[in-house]
């Protein structure tokens, strides 16, 4: 009999300060291989803050944080970066590069170097996955609406395979129609992949449409974890006043 495999993603104890702000206290949270967390919370609660811990962009003050049950510190830092994948808030395309280089960026250069021809004939076949037709390709982003923007970025965080891939508010500046195909492309994507997924965001249409579970960080910690289906007859008072989007309640709201 063999042993379970580790989480794919686990953060303990992990804190992080700015000066005299402190952003993390004690964060606490394991995402399973294979399954979707979306991390809920306020404007500087410190969702972006722990995505970048786990990327090592930002190095905790405390704490450890593994991937695939390894110390994130360990091993090739280049081989580390090549399991993720990102779609980036508002896109974060290259304005300068046609969309098929925007997809293959990563399939251009460094550890994951591809021939020019077989990146190019990758990013179309991304560009595919995500609905866009192949004429898209040799287009310039600024032709482009702000949904196949989103799209493009989308089929950008998928186009090396990767094992985990994270979504920073993949909804924000689209509208509600936009923003569900979004969603489902999300899903399907991640489900056929098998990929590990965190998204922060505070959509709750999407934290019901992506999640397998979510996490509530709330005042530097997490408040409360669990199933998406759990999240709705959950007790804990912080969860309840963000997701029915109440005033009264312990969360302060900022004047």
């Amino acid at each position: 009999m063999t042993d379970a495999l580790p989480p794919m993603i686990e953060m303990r104890h992990v804190a992080k300060a700015f000066g005299d702000k402190t952003v993390l206290r004690d964060v606490h949270l394991s995402i399973p291989r294979g399954t979707s967390m979306v991390i809920i919370g306020g404007s500087g609660s410190g969702k972006s803050v722990t995505l970048k811990c786990i990327l090592g962009l930002i190095e905790p003050d405390a704490g450890q944080i593994f991937v695939d049950g390894h110390d994130m510190h360990e091993g090739d830092r280049d081989a580390f970066l090549a399991r993720f994948g990102m779609l980036f808030q508002g896109g974060a395309l290259f304005d300068s590069l046609p969309v098929w280089q925007n997809v293959a960026f990563r399939l251009l250069r460094g550890a994951l170097k591809r021939p020019k021809r077989e990146a190019r004939e990758i990013a179309i076949e991304k560009l595919r996955r995500v609905g866009l037709t192949p004429d898209v390709a040799d287009a310039f982003p600024a032709e482009l609406s702000g949904g196949m923007q989103k799209r493009v970025g989308l089929a950008r965080a998928i186009a090396a395979d990767p094992e985990i891939i994270f979504f920073d508010e993949p909804t924000t500046g689209l509208d509600p129609i936009m923003a569900g195909v979004i969603n489902d492309l999300i899903r399907e994507i991640v489900t056929e992949m098998g990929a590990t997924a965190m998204t922060i965001t505070h959509d709750m249409s999407s934290v019901r449409a992506i999640a397998d579970d979510v996490a509530m960080l709330h005042d530097g910690v997490i408040k409360w974890t669990g199933p998406v289906a759990e999240m709705d007859r959950a007790a804990d008072p912080y969860l309840q006043q963000f997701i029915h989007g109440r005033a009264e309640g312990p969360i302060e709201a900022v004047r």
